[in-house]
């Protein structure tokens, strides 16, 4: 009998990231810290994305879910349910629940995949402290439980940064870039039946054309400020009435 070898690293990756979410859940209890911010990112292929997701996670101590890793661990029924298991009975029920009005008010668990891939982001977001990025988290988490980021760019800018990241003609960026936007607004349409493109879908909307990830990552901080998900807006009151 073989082993499979994505299964055996995707069951250490998740065994890994739930002793981390353990870890981290025991000491903010012990601490009374608020909960971690979530944050999910959109982006159109050569809008900068790469930079700026990993100083964003190393500045804001955020775990990176990418949708590669999410797509493989969605993918398997035992993967997913690992992740699930991850979270305590109180976190499990909720998230049940938030699943179960998805189902009836918004979207068609087409298939065992999507469902798979629901439970998989939403127990993600429930640990908190994570960067998720693409396979709709924008659109499976609770809005208000996460900040939305939607990056966009002019299609020279993001031929020429494809380009120049890849090592690639113009046109074989263009091409490239072409086909992963049409995978992309194709798996949004299947799954939630809108526009990838639509700004309703997003808190923010960032033209990285004339931004570097400094001023982008001004940008998001300051948003954080303003956007905290329901649990650390009840603590900061409680916090509050004590002084």
């Amino acid at each position: 009998m073989t082993t499979n070898p994505t299964s055996t690293r995707l069951e250490h990756l998740i065994e890994e990231q739930a002793r981390k979410w353990q870890l981290a859940m025991s000491m903010r209890k012990k601490r009374s810290e608020p909960h971690p911010p979530v944050i999910t990112i959109s982006r159109q292929p050569g809008s900068g994305d790469y930079i700026f997701v990993h100083r964003i996670a190393e500045e804001l101590n955020l775990d990176i879910f990418d949708d590669k890793i999410i797509h493989e661990i969605a993918e398997s029924a035992k993967m997913s349910e690992k992740v699930v298991s991850s979270l305590d009975e109180k976190m499990r029920s909720t998230l049940d629940n938030w699943i179960q009005f998805l189902k009836t008010t918004r979207f068609f668990f087409s298939d065992k995949y999507f469902l798979h891939l629901t439970k998989v982001i939403g127990a993600t977001g429930k640990h908190g402290g994570a960067l998720i990025i693409g396979r709709g988290a924008n659109l499976i988490l609770p809005a208000d439980e996460a900040l939305r980021i939607r990056l966009i760019a002019p299609m020279a800018v993001k031929i020429k940064t494809l380009s120049e990241g890849l090592n690639i003609s113009s046109e074989a960026a263009e091409k490239r870039i072409i086909s992963i936007e049409a995978e992309r607004k194709a798996f949004i349409k299947k799954h939630f039946k809108i526009d990838i493109d639509d700004p309703i879908n997003y808190d923010i909307v960032i033209n990285t054309q004339f931004m570097d990830v400094d001023k982008i990552i001004t940008v998001v901080k300051s948003s954080l400020k303003f956007k905290k998900p329901k649990e650390r807006r009840s603590s900061d009151k409680k916090a509050a009435s004590k002084k």
